[in-house]
């Protein structure tokens, strides 16, 4: 059980690359974050429009409107769960990496794993955002009156 400061920096090394990721992971975070927040400050203004006006084509289109901020919040909130579940992957395989080395086991395969893990969460948060932003950007190009 004893390390030596060799070993451990050598740990240390390798377990620069994924704090790297992690320092991404949390802007992409950052950036997700602003975005939710905006989609819910135009969805309560969206409500109070909807409660103010009377039965027309400006309230079905405002109605329309606020079920696209809905279903914007939906995406960019599992965005976010997902984004958040690949930092914590990655902060496990820190950890395991610096446990599997001062104990001594043998946990490749289980670092492998939390990394890959790690990725997918990754990318599905990216393909979620994507659609995010593109049902934004469809809602913003639609034909006005």
């Amino acid at each position: 059980m004893e390390t030596s400061i060799t070993t451990l920096a050598a740990i240390i090394e390798i377990a620069v690359a994924p704090v790297f990721l992690l320092a991404g992971i949390a802007g992409f975070l950052n950036v997700m974050s602003g975005r939710l927040g905006r989609i819910v400050d135009r969805g309560r203004v969206l409500e109070n429009e909807i409660i103010a006006l009377e039965n027309g084509e400006e309230k079905k289109l405002t109605q329309n409107e606020f079920e696209t901020i809905r279903r914007r919040s939906k995406l960019i909130n599992w965005s976010i769960a997902m984004c958040t579940a690949s930092g914590l992957m990655v902060c496990f395989v820190v950890v395991s990496l610096f446990i599997g080395d001062y104990w001594d086991f043998e946990i490749t395969s289980l670092i492998i794993s939390l990394f890959v893990l790690a990725m997918i969460w990754l990318i599905l948060a990216l393909l979620l955002f994507l659609v995010e932003v593109q049902l934004a950007t469809n809602n913003m190009l639609r034909p006005s009156d």
